[in-house]
């Protein structure tokens, strides 16, 4: 990969080559997408100048995509400068269209991607393996796993940390699953502690023993009077204050707004604080309490959308797959089915018979930093990496409106767009279609879906 390497390798080469000028080196100057960490594309093209003899031996056939796939690549990279001019084909087939995907807003656009990928599933009982869904930064991959877990559409997240494995993420589901499940006592172990409430492992350890003779949960065993007998009464208050709590909140959650009740849970326990407490920086702090606050808005949007409005709390939660969602993302298997998630730098290499790549839009791909600094051509070949990893289909989504440090900000689409050959695309959801429309629309797809599960 020798548009990968930096000035130093170039160098050491170099040296190591010395008056022979015998080495073979392999790279694509069109693949080269790593300059922020030190590569240097024209290391390829100054082999040119320090080697006069240089044979250059072009590999143009493409055993992985579809003719129209690496006709759009060709076409979209043919913007950039080159020294070596190379022309990808393939004996692949021609290949269906490229489709290009408006959404409404985010949420729209992860929720059309889930359900292309369970519908196609579904009908053609391809395995979820077969799909990834790609995207320039990681923070875009928060609300795509909240899709795919309320779909129950199993995933696997590469080169980043899931969403539902962050810390503040497990201990708010913990405080979720308690209220559900008061009974669950690795919930109850995980936040009895969470913030700080000075209950040791002593005490955790008796009250266990004494739950374990009861034969009740810890929770439970908490509240009982003959917990005394083995406990100082400091720390049977301790545990009976939080009970009390815990007690409180799912009333509240029952008689009033629950979701006021959960932002009130978080503000009671003063978690903010904690977290400012046990984080590097503020700003590390704010962005995991930013995740917190993110998770009960995604409980909300849950509930706004059952349409018989009679939805708890609790099987909102359920909804959403918490109660598990730790056991099954720790529990990963090597090698187990599920759609892959992935940045687009993390895609490299890599090939997939059905790409879905997310905001390909202006701020995102090409991302905001680069068209300020003026580096645009890094992007156009990031952007062409996406695009070659797809074997058979590729859909490109954007978002019309997307929601940027609480504001509500129109999207433009990727210039890269306009770049691609439009006699290959199929550009859907830039009509505003009727709202009856849509809902048929999205009717018809649900009694399709019925039909296949009935088969």
């Amino acid at each position: 990969e020798y548009q990968d390497t930096n000035a130093s390798q170039y160098l050491l080469v170099k040296l190591l080559v010395g008056m022979r000028n015998q080495f073979t080196v392999v790279g694509d100057d069109d693949q080269s997408i790593y300059a922020w960490r030190g590569a240097r594309p024209e290391n390829l093209m100054q082999l040119k100048e320090d080697y006069p003899s240089l044979k250059v031996v072009m590999l143009e056939q493409n055993y992985r995509s579809t003719s129209r796939i690496l006709k759009c690549a060709n076409v979209l990279i043919a913007n950039n400068p080159h020294v070596f001019e190379k022309q990808l084909w393939s004996e692949m087939g021609h290949g269906d269209e490229i489709r290009v995907i408006r959404c409404r807003n985010e949420e729209a656009e992860c929720e059309r991607v889930a359900m292309e990928i369970l519908t196609e599933h579904l009908r053609t009982q391809r395995p979820y393996s077969d799909f990834a869904i790609l995207y320039r930064g990681n923070y875009q991959a928060k609300l795509m796993e909240l899709k795919l877990q309320h779909h129950q559409i199993p995933y696997r997240l590469s080169g980043g940390t899931s969403f539902f494995a962050r810390q503040e993420v497990k201990d708010l589901m913990s405080y979720f699953r308690l209220l559900v499940n008061p009974d669950d006592d690795n919930a109850f172990l995980r936040v009895i502690n969470v913030p700080r409430r000075e209950i040791g492992s002593t005490t955790l350890e008796k009250l266990g023993n004494y739950a374990t003779e009861r034969k009740i949960s810890m929770y439970a065993a908490a509240g009982e009077i003959g917990l005394g007998e083995h406990l100082d009464s400091r720390f049977t208050e301790r545990l009976a204050r939080f009970t009390r709590w815990m007690d409180g909140v799912r009333q509240q959650c029952a008689q009033n707004d629950p979701i006021a009740a959960l932002r009130s849970m978080v503000m009671d326990i003063d978690y903010e604080n904690w977290l400012r407490q046990n984080a590097s920086s503020d700003k590390v702090a704010e962005a995991r309490m930013g995740n917190v606050w993110f998770l009960i808005e995604a409980l909300k949007n849950t509930l706004e959308k059952d349409e018989d409005g009679e939805m708890t709390i609790e099987e909102a939660i359920g909804k959403l797959v918490l109660r598990d969602m730790l056991e099954r993302q720790q529990e990963e298997e090597e090698g187990a089915e599920g759609v892959q998630m992935m940045t687009l730098h993390a895609s490299k290499g890599l090939e997939f018979p059905s790409v879905f790549i997310l905001g390909v839009e202006e701020e995102i791909l090409p991302h905001r930093s680069s068209i300020e600094a003026d580096t645009i051509e890094e992007e156009r070949r990031l952007a062409y990496v996406g695009i070659t990893r797809a074997r058979q289909n590729l859909t490109l989504t954007f978002a019309a409106k997307r929601k940027q440090y609480g504001e509500i900000i129109d999207c433009t689409p990727s210039r890269f767009l306009d770049e691609l050959p439009p006699e290959d695309l199929i550009w859907e959801g830039q009509e505003d279609a009727p709202v009856e429309v849509k809902a048929a629309r999205g009717n018809n797809a649900l009694a399709d879906i019925r039909a296949m599960l009935k088969r």
